[in-house]
């Protein structure tokens, strides 16, 4: 008994540090200018204001949040059209260097994000891309080493007598493909997706690099640029980030039963 109750007390414990943060921005996010200073940043403004969310949608921001929508969904279909073909092509086709090249993509992996930017953005420059919803998208729509690594590894967990069942009765590698396979993959495409929506909603340095106009800035990076242009205006980044934290949070109250089976299947912690 004295183990259970040590067991929910550091739980609880570890529950209260993880939401804290959360619990932070939402008391910040319905204070004012004066009550900011005047009270503890753990304790609520009495009274509450909305004021500071109103201010934030009457201006340019449900624009930031509508591109960053529209982003995060762009690049979670790139990322499970394009992702889904090479994963299948590297685990089920034969073609000579096929396990060399895998290996080295997957390796890339191990490069920092932050060493690549510079070389995309000189592309980018390049091509005349720079400030474009192409620029913003290319990258990262047409898949990435986790999400083939990913989706590879699950085809190859599939009997291959499917596919052998389904060339006996006539059907070809793109019917096998769609018909046979993807429809056993949904737990695999499901992890992806989640993975994807949420790295593209809280992208933040790319945009910031290749993006500086208002068609094409999400909302993480007006929340940075909201503070350079105001001050120290915490109460309306608070309520900024906290219209940005709302579709998160609502990801996960529907899809928490696919959020956890994500969590086992890719051992994310």
């Amino acid at each position: 008994m004295a183990k259970r109750v040590l067991l929910y007390a550091v739980l609880t414990i570890g529950a209260f540090v993880s939401v804290f943060p959360y619990l932070l921005v939402v008391l910040t996010a319905f204070k004012t200018q004066a009550q900011l200073s005047s009270t503890a940043p753990w304790l609520p403004g009495l009274p509450p204001t909305a004021g500071n969310l109103a201010t934030m949608l009457a201006g340019d921001f449900p624009r930031y949040v509508l591109n960053t929508a529209v982003m995060t969904a762009l690049l979670t279909a790139g990322q499970l059209v394009f992702t889904t073909f090479a994963a299948y092509a590297f685990a089920r086709l034969r073609f000579r260097g096929r396990d060399v090249l895998f290996w080295l993509y997957v390796a890339t992996m191990m490069v920092p994000s932050a060493v690549t930017m510079i070389p995309l953005f000189l592309i980018m420059r390049e091509l005349g891309l720079v400030n474009t919803w192409y620029g913003l998208l290319a990258p990262y729509i047409l898949g990435t080493p986790y999400g083939i690594f990913l989706m590879r590894q699950f085809f190859k967990s599939l009997p291959a007598g499917l596919e052998e069942a389904a060339r006996i009765d006539g059907a070809g590698q793109l019917t096998i493909l769609l018909r046979v396979l993807l429809p056993l993959c949904r737990p695999a495409l499901g992890t992806l997706a989640i993975i994807t929506v949420i790295s593209s909603w809280n992208s933040f340095l790319w945009p910031l690099i290749i993006t500086s106009g208002d068609d094409t800035r999400v909302i993480t990076v007006a929340i940075a640029t909201l503070k350079s242009g105001i001050g120290v205006d915490y109460h309306l980044m608070m309520a900024g980030s906290l219209i940005a934290l709302v579709p998160m949070v609502a990801v996960f109250v529907f899809f928490q039963r696919h959020i956890v089976r994500s969590v086992v299947l890719t051992g994310l912690k």
